[in-house]
């Protein structure tokens, strides 16, 4: 979970941007100059006392409906003033104004801001464009642009204070006036986005069934999913979508037939499913994590934790969950390709590595192995296998026998005299100094799960061998962990735990004493924000950035003891914190905004879990096993 490839279309786009060479194309064309687009430099202050800056243009226009700057600001909270003026140094010759308050842009940002403005205007005729910051203590809002000799670039401004007076600079503002297509922000130049949205590296996922392109969030202001596809809908009206073949997106009129074709298919695929939640937030929610898990699955089976650097490895744990979820919603081949993936990346021991690259190679660097893949990766296979399609289903699970058979005995030969498992990485992956909870629940699931597909094949050995060793996990977590209310480690040494939820349906037949547990825990790792982190370990890193996945787990567990009101309120908290684009994200900031990587596939498919169990359908759990 503690995790440090995203696209580099915001990069490429800004080279571009600031790498153009020559004067404006309307001043090139001989149409009067009304945008410069180059902002490589910080130009112009003008939140300092008496401080503007106007920029001359001429449009063939006749009518002004919106105007666009690239302004930064270090201020969380002031004003900026926007006008048309007939004269630079009147304001009584303002045509049209607007103030704009920085903290509804979200306060400290930049990009380019769009502005709209209503004014009848006289074609060829000059005007000026002006802006005034006023900020407390005169924190700074600058103008950018750029300090090239812009030939043929109309005069830019700036307004001394102490003089009173103007004067003509050599640089060049960056602005448009009525910005149509690719001059619009969100196409090749960004939007405002205040820093507080940047916490989070992505925004949206394009993708056309091969290729994915993480959408940032300078290019997710104002813009929204076609609705059932991964095509986005750009402020200007205008598509942006990833071709199919291509690796990067391009940006299309709407209707555009290659992209109409993507939101058909994608559509369809959406159609074959089941979408559980009820009709509005739940059900849009759960289209849409169907939709990004789709984008994050690869065609061998891998699936990336996130599209960005350092969550883009497949994690056996994410992976998992991920299975399940397609399996709970009638995506059966998606389901199983991932779980043939795992069996070809099981390690010779029957364990996994932490994560792997995509392309199946191995592990992208030294971190630990961790030992809950060999609970997690049986309890998907026999959530898959409880909801694949009978023809040909015995079959399929043979296929992937071999790998639990190696896994669940792995995970019985570990167990010590006490019936615990050895210390290893948990989902935190942070290492603990005696068995993790995090670590022995998604075991005894496994092995559980191991043993009934064992008895369904008729392999009777193994179910047997499997059942002992769930029946001796089972006493030394009844023996070890549940006096201590379930924490995160048998000696009790570091706090709770959210992965207590482990313990509950659809993983574990719940003990008796687990609701009080789940309580206890979840009133423990609350944050002032709604959320909850994943432990109160002392010396764990979260702070008070809560983690969806954690508080997730909690709605999961809720719906499956059938304390519905409980799951349903934290299924609300969650679903509350997606972002613009309807994409959850995998923490949350102490003052609620989404932080890390959006969407997390984790994230999206425990929700579905949790949403089909709040459905009023509860998930089946592994039976119990007896030797």
């Amino acid at each position: 979970m503690v995790r440090t490839r995203s696209t580099a279309l915001a990069t490429a786009l800004l080279s571009t941007l600031l790498c153009a060479a020559g004067g404006p194309a309307s001043a090139r064309d001989g149409v009067p100059p009304d945008g410069q687009a180059l902002h490589d430099a910080p130009l112009l202050g003008i939140a300092t006392a008496g401080g503007a800056a106007a920029q001359e243009f001429r449009t063939s226009d006749a009518r002004l409906s919106r105007v666009s700057l690239y302004l930064s600001s270090g201020a969380a909270t002031g004003r900026v003033r926007i006008e048309v003026r007939g004269t630079r140094e009147d304001g009584g010759s303002t045509i049209a104004a607007r103030t704009v308050d920085v903290a509804k842009l979200g306060g400290v940002g930049a990009g380019w801001l769009e502005v709209p403005l209503d004014a009848t205007l006289t074609p060829g005729a000059p005007y000026y464009l002006f802006a005034r910051a006023t900020t407390p203590d005169g924190k700074p809002v600058v103008w950018h642009g750029t300090r090239r000799a812009e030939v043929g670039a109309p005069v830019s401004w700036r307004h001394d204070g102490e003089a009173d007076s103007w004067e003509a600079v050599e640089e060049r503002l960056a602005f448009h006036v009525n910005p149509t297509g690719d001059e619009r922000c969100g196409e090749t130049e960004p939007c405002y986005v205040p820093a507080s949205d940047r916490l989070a590296r992505t925004s949206g996922l394009l993708s056309n069934g091969t290729a994915v392109e993480a959408v940032t969030p300078e290019f997710a202001v104002g813009a929204a999913y076609v609705e059932g596809s991964n095509v986005l809908r750009l402020p200007s009206g205008r598509w942006r979508y990833l071709p199919a073949g291509a690796t990067a997106s391009v940006v299309v009129e709407a209707d555009d037939a290659g992209a109409l074709e993507q939101i058909t298919e994608s559509r369809a695929w959406l159609a074959s499913g089941r979408i559980p939640g009820a009709a509005g937030p739940r059900r849009a929610s759960a289209e849409r994590a169907l939709l990004s898990m789709r984008a994050l699955l690869r065609p061998n089976g891998s699936f990336a934790a996130a599209w960005s650097p350092f969550w883009d490895f497949s994690w056996p744990r994410d992976s998992s969950f991920v299975a399940a979820a397609f399996a709970h919603t009638g995506y059966d081949e998606e389901a199983y390709r991932i779980l043939r993936y795992n069996a070809q990346t099981q390690r010779a021991d029957g364990t996994w590595e932490a994560r792997t690259r995509l392309d199946g190679s191995g592990p992208p660097d030294d971190r630990p192995w961790q030992l809950d893949g060999n609970g997690w990766v049986p309890w998907a296979t026999w959530q898959w296998y409880r909801t694949a399609p009978q023809d040909g289903r015995a079959a399929r699970l043979e296929a992937l026998y071999p790998m639990v058979r190696k896994a669940a005995d792995h995970t019985a030969g570990t167990l010590d005299a006490d019936g615990l498992p050895p210390a290893s990485p948990d989902y935190w992956e942070l290492a603990t100094d005696s068995a993790n909870i995090g670590t022995a629940a998604p075991l005894l699931a496994g092995l559980n799960a191991a043993a009934d597909l064992a008895r369904g094949l008729g392999r009777t050995e193994d179910a047997t061998r499997w059942a002992e060793a769930a029946q001796r996990l089972s006493e030394g977590i009844a023996a070890r962990f549940a006096p201590l209310g379930y924490p995160r480690t048998a000696d009790g040494l570091n706090g709770r735990d959210s992965a207590v939820g482990f313990m509950a349906p659809p993983f574990n037949n719940a003990p008796a004493d687990l609701p009080r547990a789940l309580d206890d825990t979840y009133a423990a790792l609350l944050r002032p924000n709604g959320g909850v982190v994943p432990g109160d370990d002392p010396d764990a890193p979260w702070g008070n950035i809560t983690w969806t996945a954690s508080t997730s787990f909690f709605a999961l567990a809720w719906a499956g003891t059938g304390q519905r009101e409980k799951a349903d309120a934290v299924v609300d908290w969650v679903l509350s914190k997606r972002n613009a684009l309807g994409e959850l994200p995998e923490t949350v900031s102490i003052d609620g905004r989404p932080k890390a990587v959006v969407p997390l596939g984790w994230t999206d498919a425990i929700v579905l879990l949790a949403l089909h169990g709040t459905d009023g359908t509860p998930l089946p759990t592994p039976p119990a096993a007896r030797p």
